[in-house]
């Protein structure tokens, strides 16, 4: 089901509450019509939040914390995962204008990916049966290491293909490999997170959107990376 404007406003209201230690900052007047909009524009309530806490996480790196936070503060963050979390169902519009943020290299993804595919594997939340997939992860990050000034032209798009393949097999293994009842916990995630756009949706269009969803919070669940450079 959807969420009304004003129950949505509380439920900010009283997550920011939490986050500024227990001082309360009033989603009210300009604020209030902010974060309403939010709600109009189909922003699921726990994507919102994920953008107050990535707000948060950068105030807490700055140093001491001088003033409570307002939820304007919070607004670029959360339309920026907004946007990430529609690329990663399938709405491929942006929502948020302007330059797109600068990649990383190659291999400084490749060594992020193996770094958390490694940290996955060792707290058990990949079997064994993950290893050929993160040897093969492996070999494609010593391949481009060893090409000074970067793989560039056919090589590249090769490459890029390659890892899209891997990132297609490690999702549909984790989902083989996840119990039914955590992909049941998964699917009813993604029907809320989608609830508000579901009813403009043809049902070949929200089923896509829908196995989207479901991997991005198989993906969170288990701590696995992005193996495709995007």
């Amino acid at each position: 089901m959807g969420t009304e404007p004003v129950d949505y406003c509380r439920e900010i209201e009283t997550y920011l509450c939490r986050k500024n230690d227990g001082h309360l900052i009033r989603v009210v007047g300009p604020s209030f019509a902010r974060v309403s909009a939010w709600e109009q524009q189909g922003i699921p309530l726990k994507i919102a939040l994920a953008g107050i806490d990535r707000y948060f996480e950068r105030y807490y790196r700055q140093g001491p914390r001088r003033r409570p936070v307002k939820i304007d503060f919070c607004e670029a963050d959360v339309l920026d995962v907004f946007d990430e979390w529609k690329r990663a169902v399938g709405f491929v519009q942006s929502s948020v204008p302007g330059p797109q943020p600068h990649r990383a290299s190659l291999p400084a993804h490749l060594e992020r990916v193996l770094t958390k595919l490694s940290s996955a594997r060792a707290s058990g939340a990949l079997g064994d049966a993950f290893d050929p997939l993160i040897d093969a992860v492996s070999r494609e990050l010593d391949s481009a290491r060893l090409v000074k000034g970067g793989v560039r032209g056919d090589a590249r798009e090769a490459l890029l293909q390659r890892l899209a393949n891997l990132d297609h097999a490690l999702m549909a293994q984790a989902r083989t490999a996840a119990d039914s009842g955590l992909v049941a916990s998964l699917e009813h995630d993604a029907d809320e997170e989608l609830a508000s756009f579901r009813a403009s949706m043809a049902a070949d269009a929200y089923a896509r959107a829908r196995d989207g969803a479901v991997k991005r919070l198989l993906r969170e669940r288990l701590g696995l990376p992005v193996v495709a450079f995007v």
